[in-house]
């Protein structure tokens, strides 16, 4: 029996598919509607459903960003897009990430039906292949994977000044901490420390330029709240200290 989910910020339309369709002509149970993404998301990562039918456009949702974070964390999951949003580069790149289908509301009982059967199709294709043969990543996988990475460091770069912890980014982006911890190591070839410490040490350079600023406040500046901390990340990433790189940037612009 597969597992369907339903996320949909209208009750009607989820009421709807979940009474609506005959899901088990196609062997498949509805175990769970959510009316928001936050909450569907907290039921998929409970429920790991097989088939995800939901909105992309829900306020306070990244619909992209949800994609990519289902897809990768679930990369045999199959979704379809209901949405009234009509933005043709919104959907390829909604395809790209891995949707199945991407339906326009109101979508009508034969184009749900076909997208169920094609739902199906790759869920049975994916059993045929034995873990064995699964070891390299699938296109969707690396697309979602690398879509995760990117707005994972966008915001680690808007943030960086705050007490920044991994948890922090893993919510942004929807998936576990263990799980973005993977992408970053895979994507971006860093820890997530290593990141935040490079974008801080990056923006303290430039704050290094400027005479009047004391060492002290620039490393409160960006985000450093030990002292002594700051100053070995910085001789780490550069080979000087803080001072000498001050010293060196007068020369050179002496």
């Amino acid at each position: 029996m597969y597992k369907v989910v339903i996320i949909d910020d209208e009750p009607v339309i989820a009421e709807g598919l979940s009474k609506g369709i005959h899901w088990e002509k196609w062997d498949c149970q509805v175990v769970a509607t959510a009316e928001n993404g936050q909450g569907g998301i907290e039921i998929i990562q409970r429920e790991c459903p097989d088939i995800l039918f939901s909105d992309i456009r829900m306020p306070g949702m990244d619909g992209l960003t949800m994609i990519a974070a289902l897809k990768s964390e679930h990369p045999d999951m199959q979704i379809t897009i209901l949405t009234g949003f009509r933005d043709f580069e919104y959907a390829r790149e909604a395809i790209r990430l891995g949707v199945t289908r991407f339906l326009l509301k109101p979508s009508k009982m034969e184009e749900l039906e076909e997208a169920i059967d094609a739902m199906i199709k790759n869920l049975s294709v994916r059993k045929e292949i034995v873990e064995e043969e699964k070891e390299e990543e699938e296109p969707e996988e690396i697309a979602a994977g690398s879509f995760i990475a990117q707005n994972a460091v966008k915001y680690i770069e808007e943030n960086y000044m705050e007490k920044l912890k991994l948890s922090d980014v893993a919510d942004q982006v929807y998936v576990s901490q263990w799980h973005l911890s993977k992408i970053l190591n895979r994507h971006v070839e860093k820890s997530f420390s290593d990141i935040l410490n490079h974008v801080r040490i990056e923006k303290a350079k430039e704050l290094l330029r400027e005479p009047s600023l004391r060492i002290g406040d620039i490393a409160e500046k960006v985000g450093f709240l030990d002292m002594a901390h700051f100053s070995r990340v910085f001789k780490k990433q550069t080979g000087v200290s803080a001072n000498e790189y001050r010293n060196q940037m007068k020369k050179i612009s002496s």
